[in-house]
């Protein structure tokens, strides 16, 4: 935990359920920030989230992370949520 109130979730995965997994994140709510990093730790994407970006400025990332998903095997998305 960074902060007090934050908790960082992490998750390993191939790259093909890379966007199915972001979206299940985000509709769980309660995420601040998601980032992408490869296998090496570098990172990809870093997407801040705020309460009113879940709507139509979120679809710009999601088609950035289907075409990272295509280009990555396995990838670590870090999930840094607020505690409730």
């Amino acid at each position: 935990m960074t902060e007090e109130g934050i908790r960082i979730e992490e998750f390993q995965l191939n790259g093909d359920v890379l966007v199915a997994k972001v979206k299940e994140v985000v509709h769980g709510g309660q995420v601040r920030r998601i980032v992408i990093k490869t296998e090496e730790g570098k990172t990809l994407i870093d997407i801040p989230l705020t309460m009113g970006v879940l709507g139509a400025l979120l679809l710009p990332q999601l088609a950035a992370l289907g075409t990272i998903a295509a280009m990555v095997g396995r990838c670590t998305l870090l999930v840094e949520r607020e505690e409730e």
